[in-house]
């Protein structure tokens, strides 16, 4: 490994920036790997990998600590918690990497950080867990399957609770395993600037691979590109970088020639942007968010996509805008959410979330859907989404919703594959679970505004 910096001090440091100051792991991971740039390719992928996996699997490493500690995780330093996880981490998952390496290099780091008094509880601790690893008990599903589940997949106990009631241990543990795969990058092509036949020979052209996504003739798979922004298709505007659960939005919205759409959390702008091409040109999409920041972002993929009935405006969801009553055909509301769908992509979530954060979010989705509910003209439809899994985010603020406002569910059956039909959709909605459906975890309802 490189000499004039330390790899393993760099990933520490990722870790504490995450855990300890509540920073977005991929946005520190990110901005490391673009500060230590001029590291050869090795090195960067090992400063990727362990501070990834570490968080990937914390709850599961704690758990092996505590096998070979008596000071319990959470009494620890933080530097020294964070030192024996990024370790344990090595010695489990990394067979390139010497057990006698992590201990020694753990203990100098230590002693580098001030805690020469603890660099013999390092020590002891990490090489006993070398020598124990093979033979450590871990949670057995017949005789505790909340805590099986919750240190085998490191997910927090609270979260498995509430799906094992509301799904059930078979769907549950799909679910958990799911986080912990890799996945392909889904796609959307763009038709109008070029066929699909186009778009796959210009990635093909670049060695990626490519592959047909089962529940949209427009979406594909893709993998073994480098860097996004260097891949041509997406340069030109044929593809954009979007979930496909974040496709069928777009797909239950259904929108209509000439239709006038408002998107109220609409950063990054993919579902706006979705919409503005099902409109053909006709129309016109409001793609509005609440920080400068997330309006600029939307404007450059805007401008890189050439979309031409489309505009990025700043405006805050919960503020009432009296100039929008009863204009929009489709609003569409993707609201901030707890975001537990979408944990394999950003690990850092579940550990960010808590039962009371996740209240003060529906209470915050409630008061978006209060104010933005008033911008669907009658007939018109709201398309309620989020990007996490559980009832208290989706069906019961649909519930509340109906309950007070004049809206129906929907049928979306007419709007999806067959494969995602079920007894829900047409009903009106649909939970996709990872694991158990080919997308990010998801909710999508459709509600249709009365006609007066």
């Amino acid at each position: 490994m490189t000499s004039s910096v330390n790899l393993r001090e760099i990933v520490l440091g990722i870790l504490m920036e995450i855990t300890e100051e509540e920073a977005y792991s991929h946005v520190v991971i990110r901005n490391v790997l673009e500060k230590y740039q001029y590291l050869e390719k090795r090195d960067r992928a090992f400063i990727s990998r362990v501070a990834e996996g570490t968080l990937e699997h914390m709850l599961q490493l704690d758990y092996i600590i505590e096998c070979f500690s008596k000071v319990p995780v959470y009494n620890m330093k933080p530097l020294i918690r964070n030192l024996l996880r990024m370790s344990v981490y090595q010695l489990k998952y990394m067979d390139s990497v010497p057990d006698s390496a992590v201990c020694n290099e753990a203990v100098k780091i230590a002693q580098r950080r001030g805690f020469y008094n603890l660099k013999g509880f390092v020590n002891g601790v990490l090489r006993n867990t070398a020598r124990g690893m093979d033979d450590i008990v871990y949670p057995r599903p017949e005789r505790d399957r909340e805590k099986y589940l919750s240190v085998t997949y490191s997910i927090p106990l609270w979260m498995i609770k509430k799906w094992l009631a509301q799904f059930g241990f078979e769907t549950t543990e799909a679910v958990c395993k799911s986080f912990h795969e890799p996945g392909a990058t889904p796609v959307r092509c763009n038709l109008d600037k070029a066929s699909k036949e186009e778009i796959i020979e210009e990635l093909q052209a670049q060695n990626i691979t490519v592959k047909q996504h089962p529940y949209l003739d427009y979406a594909l798979e893709i993998s073994g590109y480098n860097y996004m922004k260097a891949v041509s298709a997406f340069k030109k505007g044929w593809i954009q970088v979007q979930d496909i659960s974040s496709m069928l939005v777009a797909e239950v919205a259904a929108p209509n020639w000439g239709d006038y759409c408002i998107d109220v959390c609409a950063a990054p702008g993919g579902k706006s942007l979705h919409l503005s091409d099902k409109l053909r040109g006709s129309g016109y999409v409001e793609a509005r968010d609440i920080s400068e920041y997330k309006v600029q972002l939307m404007q450059e993929n805007i401008e890189r996509t050439g979309a031409i009935n489309i505009r990025a405006m700043q405006k805050d969801a919960t503020v009432y805008d009296p100039e929008s009553f009863q204009r929009a055909d489709i609003v569409l509301a993707d609201v901030p959410c707890s975001g537990l769908g979408v944990i394999g992509k950003k690990q850092d979530i579940k550990y960010k979330m808590t039962e009371a954060k996740q209240m003060e979010i529906v209470r915050l989705q409630r008061k978006i859907l209060r104010v933005v509910q008033n911008y669907v003209k009658p007939g018109g439809v709201l398309i309620y989404s989020t990007c996490t899994i559980g009832a208290d985010e989706n069906q019961l603020n649909v519930k509340w919703f109906l309950e007070n406002f004049p809206f129906r569910l929907e049928s979306i059956d007419s709007y999806i594959c067959d494969e995602l039909k079920g007894k829900t959709t047409k009903g009106g909605y649909i939970q996709l679970l990872p694991g158990i459906h080919r997308t990010d975890g998801f909710f999508i309802a459709r509600l249709k505004r009365m006609e007066e």
